[in-house]
């Protein structure tokens, strides 16, 4: 639901446009802004001063919710350390037409399973490894770097396992899944098989998993977008729980990508609003 265009003249360090009337798009939004020839699309939150110069000509700028994919495919970056499950997953979503996008990038902390099953379905991958870098930041702008040579979308985190500080311009287009029920079993530490473990060493009852929006203040910290539940069966391993769980993320991370794409998740605080079709 955009918004009509909003006419602009010789703007520089200009405020954003008046927003009253588009309460319902939440916080982040994106600026589609057209001058004579040129085109261009800028993020911004609410109340921010807009992300770039417009100094020449007439200007056209049409306000969308950030998370509202307007026409094609949503093109996802997937960013993985491990076997690639989660990335599977994804590809076996988009083939079957339960999601609507397409894998324009694949970013992995190291040379893995995930990186290999990646390149053998023909998908674009970059390895990073954190060690080659020489402190956080240029660590986090390599990322950025390759996640906006691929005009991302929507960024999916599927078993990351280095730390990527998020640019403003991504604030709510970066989600992950995580095999348990947050904030239960989660934070720093807490990945793969020893979320299962501590559920069982806890003697929890359910579990599951979780698909939240990421944020640079902690890990697993997030607001939710959705959860489903499991049994912890009497006699559980780790293998059983985890395998149980993992069925669960097979239905929950596309769900979460397409409520994304199909613009219904607005962020409230530490609240994800999920809106009726």
């Amino acid at each position: 639901m955009p918004a009509p265009a909003i006419p602009a003249t010789d703007r520089q360090d200009a405020s954003v446009p008046d927003l009253s009337g588009h309460e319902d798009f939440g916080e982040s939004f994106y600026l589609s802004a057209r001058r004579n020839d040129s085109f261009g699309r800028l993020p911004f939150s609410r109340g921010s001063q807009l992300a770039g110069r417009l100094t020449e000509g007439q200007v056209s700028v049409l306000i969308s919710p950030m998370n509202e994919k307007k026409g094609g495919q949503l093109r996802l970056g997937v960013l993985l350390s491990g076997g690639g499950r989660t990335l599977m997953n994804i590809l076996d979503a988009i083939a079957d037409g339960r999601i609507a996008a397409e894998v324009a990038a694949v970013i992995c902390s190291r040379e893995c399973k995930g990186a290999e099953r990646a390149r053998a379905r023909g998908l674009d991958v970059h390895v990073v490894p954190y060690e080659q870098m020489p402190d956080k930041e240029t660590y986090s702008g390599k990322i950025t770097e390759l996640l906006d040579a691929a005009a991302v979308d929507l960024i999916c985190m599927a078993g990351f396992l280095s730390f990527w500080r998020i640019p403003p311009h991504y604030d709510g287009r970066v989600i992950n899944i995580h095999p348990a029920l947050l904030p239960a079993f989660g934070g720093k530490g807490f990945y793969g098989e020893k979320v299962h473990a501590a559920a069982l060493e806890s003697g929890a009852k359910i579990s599951g998993c979780t698909v939240h929006f990421v944020n640079n203040e902690a890990y697993d910290d997030g607001p939710i977008i959705l959860q489903r539940c499991v049994p912890v069966a009497e006699g559980d391993t780790v293998d059983t729980l985890a395998a149980r769980i993992f069925e669960q993320e097979c239905i929950a991370y596309p769900e979460a990508i397409r409520l994304f794409a199909a613009g219904r998740l607005r962020i409230d605080g530490r609240v994800v609003h999920v809106k009726q079709e």
